[in-house]
């Protein structure tokens, strides 16, 4: 005597959980693991982060998080890709390779003659006259985030590091050689006098904007 199946068995809910996982389904609120969070973060840190800090961002031990910094490090070796993950200063960040500099130098020849967009001309104002100035601070200035363009500045050879500012360690700006020629200047006191029209409480707007992030 044969027994009869059920139309609709029942599946355990532990099945069905590794059939979604094997079908490439992704819990809606699955987080990035440490590699891939870790990544995300030094993408789009303009100056090298702490273990410290990276470690109380992700809620992660500390030796894990340094762990996981070493072999990304050496995994982009190995890969032979164009950029590095060095830690320097106390902290780690994303860094070109030496030998991909040629070909860095070639784009960023190619695109000088690209005109500027408004946006990159009034932060290459505020760097202008507010110089030597941190990322933070032109920002401050604009009202908005200026890191992207800031890089893009930076790439055009019309801006440049010069040092790191004494009290917070945020890398400090200031204009180019290049600038001055594009511009047609002898020197920096040859700029139009538009600094009156530039925020005076800009220490204060700094403070603020410091206790905010």
């Amino acid at each position: 005597m044969t027994s009869e199946t059920p139309e609709n068995p029942e599946v355990p809910e532990a099945t069905r959980e590794t059939n979604n996982e094997t079908n490439g389904e992704v819990s809606a609120d699955a987080s990035p693991g440490l590699r891939a969070s870790l990544e995300a973060i030094l993408l789009v840190a303009d100056e090298p982060v702490p273990v410290v800090v990276l470690a109380q961002v992700l809620e992660r031990p500390r030796n894990e998080v340094t762990a996981e910094l070493h072999d990304l490090a050496a995994s982009y070796v190995a890969e032979g890709r164009g950029f590095d993950l060095r830690e320097v200063a106390g902290g780690w960040r994303f860094y070109t390779r030496e030998d991909c500099a040629p070909l860095v130098e070639r784009f960023v020849s190619d695109g000088q003659e690209v005109r500027l967009t408004q946006a990159a001309l009034e932060t290459l104002a505020v760097v202008a006259y507010r110089q030597p100035v941190s990322r933070a601070r032109v920002s401050a200035v604009r009202g908005v985030n200026c890191d992207g363009v800031m890089r893009t500045l930076v790439l055009r050879g019309l801006t440049e590091e010069a040092g790191t500012d004494k009290e917070t360690g945020a890398i400090l700006y200031r204009t180019t050689g290049y600038f001055l020629e594009r511009l047609g200047l002898a020197s920096l006191e040859d700029l139009p006098d538009l600094a009156p029209f530039l925020p005076e409480n800009i220490e204060d707007i700094e403070v603020d904007e410091n206790a905010r992030s």
